[in-house]
């Protein structure tokens, strides 16, 4: 896959916990040679570097709070005004709410950078389940496995060193369930806000990896040259 020298502006993935958006922003972000921005990464970097942002956020988290909008809106407009963001990036994980997209809006608005490229990834709700509930993974040399999908060669066991495979404590169908239906609730004003803009751009992502990315290609650039009209 070769790189595209272009500036794209900004770009927002929306996808469900299993839809392979973080999979995706990566190899966006590296065709188009553009930072993929995660809200989590950030969070732990001004934890680790113990900025000002980084200080307040880690007071909040311990005393199990959850990081207020303010807080994580700082974090996102400090990451953004980064020189390497000149030609674009990918914000992976942000905004969550209608009320972050609304600041969003507005600060690149304030900083004459255009509207973000709006894609959403979907996969139904079934395939996501079989997706997460299906991981399984070597303790040894990390492969990741499906048992629905990607199954090993032999049942319950690496196919490179043999050892038992693993499944994590929070892939059970109960705490899956739970989770997309967290999503789902907290997701919906968001794809409206979009939708009501005409800005939303919705690729199948139950195609394969490769598929799925030339769609989200195919939305970003014709976006863009939308948005640049």
């Amino acid at each position: 896959m070769t790189g595209r020298d272009i500036a794209v502006g900004p770009i927002i993935l929306l996808g469900a916990p299993g839809a392979g958006k973080g999979t995706q922003a990566k190899l966006i972000a590296g065709y188009y040679r553009i930072p993929h921005i995660s809200t989590g990464d950030i969070l732990r970097e001004n934890v680790a570097q113990g900025s000002e942002l980084g200080k307040k956020a880690k007071a909040v988290m311990e005393r199990g709070e959850l990081v207020s909008d303010d807080l994580v809106n700082a974090m996102v407009a400090d990451r953004l005004n980064r020189p390497d963001t000149g030609r674009g990036f990918i914000l992976d994980g942000f905004p969550r709410t209608a009320a972050q997209a609304e600041w969003l809006d507005k600060m690149l608005a304030q900083e004459g950078r255009g509207a973000p490229v709006v894609v959403s990834v979907g996969v139904r709700y079934n395939q996501l389940l079989q997706r997460l509930t299906g991981r399984r993974t070597c303790p040894v040399d990390g492969k990741i496995y499906n048992v629905y999908f990607q199954p090993p060669k032999n049942d319950g066991v690496c196919d490179l060193c043999g050892t038992a495979l693993v499944q994590r404590k929070d892939d059970t169908e109960e705490v899956i369930s739970e989770r997309l239906r967290s999503y789902e609730r907290q997701t919906v004003p968001l794809v409206d806000y979009y939708r009501r803009q005409g800005r939303l751009r919705s690729v199948n992502g139950e195609l394969p990896v490769e598929q799925v990315t030339e769609q989200i290609f195919r939305a970003i650039e014709g976006g863009a040259a939308a948005a640049n009209d």
